[in-house]
């Protein structure tokens, strides 16, 4: 297929663009820990104001005295607003402590706090006193992490790992795959853009971190106050310390595009740009043997620093992330943190190096195909590293084969190994076209070295000449296109600087013309070219969904949370609650009766406590209330229970009898006159 009218930039630049689009419109991000258990339950009704409100999580949290809040049903806070350490062994529970005498109502419990992975998480849910009442408490209703700061932050987490990929994986193309490359002025800026990318995306998240984990207000980026505590805090020093390196990183850069590129220059070419000629077209003898030997040891050894500090660096930037995600919490984070640099440099040379081939490729001079090949092996052994860190990972963060689907982070997983497939697929026909680039130059070299013969032995009829030093360019321009540069040199008058300038810009737009068609004219080059691009397409989108995967929850961590949550649902330790509407069809006969039986299980303790509400939801008395439990399959019952009146619209037992579980029939007797009463029956399940 052939590509007209083709805009490579542009089309990454679209890519780029439309997953900030998707980044800004999706929900907040879920964090690594979850709230697993809470005591008093979630919506759980409790005879007697509990001592405090304890929070149990799945992984370790950070949390302050604010973090956690008690609101009674006029929304005052009502905790004694100090946390409490409950931590045991790997329990990881903390818990505020009530007053006592607490009145009866619905309490709301509101928190927040800071996964051990940077993520913030928060939540509310009520549990109630007695009997479950109204509440004017205010619970915040965007989520911590959510909203334009979550947004905002999220894109600085992607441009984060964009410019970290840019900047190490162009580095390492230029020292392990193509020294040459180092003085080409579009990897050059490529390099350079990564770092500026990095460093800039770097400080709005140190920035952003206090309205992200806080307030969500984004005036609060300006809150020096909260960005002390970021500082002090893991995520906070993690990011400090990525600016440390990135300004360690910027005397690299410096050295690698500057006394580098200058050790690498093509042969004949001074340290100042020139040609090292003396005017006449006669070289100058600047080098003797001792002089290349000194030069040749020089690149060998600054080559040896800088790979051997790059890869510090590298490593030291990747080790960032990794102790601020994912990585360091949860199972084997000793392994883990390590895996996952190893990852991160994997996908750097790959993905970098690839965007750095890319531009060469496209806006620079012919690329060598030594060094197509060399990247083409450190792909090779990327996409080795790349398999087996990740299916540690997805071994760590998975856990389960049914999690890759039924979870939103094993979904993720499966489209990032798809996407991988394809760039695996596509970097398999880049090494087709690279074979065809290394047939066809040893083609070439065959032909030009017969042909040096052929005039060297005279055996084309002609006297034996020597061999040109620089073949010609059939495609050239006529001699037309240099008339400007002829007229001056033959003006015989004084030149005008500024014409002389304009001349000089012509010469050289003119040259860069002829080289770029004689490079689009080689097919093999094209049709790599475009591979390269379709690859680095498919990249954009691979990092996009990687940045997705470090803001979800791991799916071994969700299917804990759907453990616990099975674990205190209404069948394990969870009270029955029955609202039952009824009408007595008198004066003031209409009311909703509510009842929870506490555990609800088989055998005796069980607790019952009953509520009449009028309409409006009020508690009411009633001259007569009762109520039974049938097990017909069992042929048990009616079993009656016997109610104290407790307070208004109040009735409670304690030490109803269920003998065995099973599929019960409660029936209610309500009567609101002499002559005005109903039954209502509900099927009610006991353990």
């Amino acid at each position: 297929m052939v590509l007209t009218g083709f805009r490579p930039r542009r089309l990454l630049v679209v890519v780029a663009v439309l997953f900030g689009v998707l980044a800004a419109g999706v929900a907040p991000a879920a964090a690594h820990a979850a709230l697993t258990g809470s005591d008093p339950a979630q919506g759980s009704v409790v005879a007697h104001a509990p001592e405090q409100v304890a929070l149990t999580f799945s992984e370790g949290v950070a949390m302050g005295n604010d973090s956690l809040r008690v609101l009674d049903p006029q929304g005052k806070r009502v905790d004694r607003g100090k946390l409490r350490n409950l931590c045991s062994g790997s329990v990881v529970k903390y818990g505020a402590g009530l007053p006592p005498g607490l009145p009866n109502g619905t309490y709301t419990v509101a928190w927040q706090a800071i996964s051990a992975d940077s993520h913030p998480v928060s939540g509310a849910f009520t549990f109630s006193i007695g009997a479950p009442s109204k509440t004017a408490a205010a619970v915040p209703q965007q989520q911590v992490g959510g909203g334009l700061v979550g947004a905002l932050y999220e894109i600085a987490r992607y441009l984060a790992y964009a410019g970290f990929v840019l900047l190490v994986g162009g580095a390492a193309f230029v020292v392990a795959c193509r020294p040459a490359a180092a003085r080409v002025r579009s990897v050059q800026r490529l390099v350079v853009r990564g770092w500026a990318l990095l460093t800039g995306a770097t400080l709005a998240m140190l920035l952003l971190r206090t309205p992200y984990t806080g307030s969500g207000k984004l005036a609060d980026v300006f809150d020096f106050g909260g960005l002390q505590q970021v500082v002090m805090s893991k995520p906070g020093a993690a990011l400090l310390s990525r600016l440390l390196l990135l300004a360690a990183a910027a005397l690299f850069v410096a050295v690698l595009f500057g006394a580098y590129a200058r050790l690498h220059a093509p042969v004949g070419t001074d340290a100042d740009g020139t040609d090292g000629t003396d005017g006449t077209g006669e070289a100058e003898d600047t080098e003797d043997a001792e002089d290349a030997e000194d030069t040749a040891k020089r690149r060998k050894d600054l080559t040896f620093g800088l790979a051997a500090g790059g890869t510090v660096l590298a490593a030291g930037l990747a080790t960032t992330w990794a102790i601020a995600e994912h990585a360091s919490t949860g199972l084997q984070p000793a392994v883990a943190m390590p895996v996952d640099v190893l990852h991160l440099l994997a996908v750097a040379a790959w993905l970098g190096g690839l965007a750095a081939l890319l531009v060469s490729l496209y806006w620079g001079p012919p690329v060598e195909r030594t060094a197509v090949r060399r990247f083409s092996r450190v792909a090779f052994g990327s996409v080795l590293v790349l398999v087996a860190t990740g299916t540690y990972q997805s071994w760590r963060q998975v856990g389960s084969w049914h999690a890759l689907t039924d979870t939103s982070y094993g979904q993720l997983l499966l489209v990032k190994v798809g996407l991988v497939a394809v760039m695996v697929a596509v970097a398999g026909l880049s090494r087709r076209w690279t074979g065809r680039l290394t047939a066809a130059a040893q083609g070439a070299n065959r032909t030009d070295r017969t042909e040096r013969t052929d005039r060297t032995d005279g055996t084309d009829g002609t006297e034996p000449t020597a061999a040109p030093a620089v073949a010609q360019d059939t495609s050239a321009p006529s001699d037309t296109e240099d008339a400007p540069a002829a007229d001056t040199a033959g003006s015989g008058g004084p030149a005008d600087p500024a014409r002389v300038a304009q001349l000089a810009r012509q010469q050289a737009a003119l040259t860069t013309a002829r080289k770029k068609r004689i490079r689009d004219a080689d097919p093999v080059r094209r049709g790599l070219r475009r591979s390269v691009l379709t690859e680095a397409a498919v990249a954009v989108l691979l990092l996009a969904v990687t940045t997705a995967l470090t803001t979800t929850e791991p799916a071994r961590t969700a299917e804990a949370v759907k453990a616990a949550s099975a674990d205190r649902s209404p069948d394990a330790n969870q009270p029955r609650v029955l609202n039952v509407p009824f009408d007595t069809g008198g004066a003031d006969g209409k009311g909703t009766a509510r009842l929870d039986l506490d555990p609800g299980r088989s055998g005796g303790g069980n607790e019952l406590r009953l509520r009449i509400a009028d309409p409006s939801g009020k508690a009411r008395d009633v001259p007569q209330v009762e109520v039974s439990f049938t097990l017909g399959a069992k042929k048990l019952g009616p079993l009656p229970v016997a109610l104290r009146h407790s307070g208004t619209g109040h009735w409670t037992a304690s030490g109803v009898q269920l003998p065995v579980p099973g599929r019960w029939q409660l029936s209610l007797l309500v009567r609101t006159s002499d002559f005005d009463q109903v039954t209502e029956t509900r099927n009610v399940t006991i353990d």
